[in-house]
């Protein structure tokens, strides 16, 4: 079944996906299969930023380094100008609306969200502030202020059937892109 999704996605491949959400949502481990399932390429905004050296220097109180965005956005454009992208980063205000054609918001409970991120060893503000920004659904409401309403999606991401069911689901979506591209 998935076979066959990722080839129709091969032939073609003009479009751009953005995976957005809280840290310890599963962007990455959902954006790392998706992409395989697809044949788009992944990129992992945090990943790409530190071996293109992306950071503007370091905030202590969050015990993370400061990514310098227009960096990002000017070495992101060039690899997304000819499509077959899925981006993946906490954050989605900074890149331009023109560069994606869907947004996928992941979402995840609380108490799941506060575990993942305990384990992690993130300090006690860090981690009480990423939860917070969940509970008020920040970065859904932020993609929506960015995007257009209709190309923005939230998806849940609390437990491994979620990712299984979030993958089908994206893909779907890519099918009817190609449908809806290819005449």
């Amino acid at each position: 079944m998935h076979s066959s999704r990722a080839m129709a996605v091969r032939t073609v491949l003009p479009l751009n996906i953005l995976l957005t959400g809280a840290p310890g949502v599963g962007k990455t481990t959902q954006g790392r299969e998706r992409a395989s399932r697809s044949g788009l390429k992944h990129i992992n905004v945090g990943d790409s930023a530190g071996g293109e050296q992306l950071y503007d220097g370091y905030d202590e109180e969050y015990d993370c380094p400061i990514l310098n965005e227009l960096r990002v956005v000017n070495e992101l454009g060039n690899q997304m100008s000819e499509g077959g992208v899925l981006v993946d980063d906490h954050s989605c205000d900074f890149f331009s609306e023109r560069l994606f054609h869907t947004v996928f918001v992941l979402k995840t409970g609380n108490s799941v969200l506060y575990q993942r991120l305990e384990t992690r060893g993130y300090n006690e503000k860090k981690l009480k502030d990423n939860v917070q920004c969940e509970i008020f659904q920040i970065l859904y409401e932020e993609a929506l202020a960015s995007y257009e309403e209709e190309i923005v999606q939230q998806l849940p991401s609390n437990k491994l059937g979620d990712l299984e069911d979030n993958i089908d689901q994206i893909l779907k979506w890519i099918e009817e892109w190609i449908k809806d591209h290819s005449s």
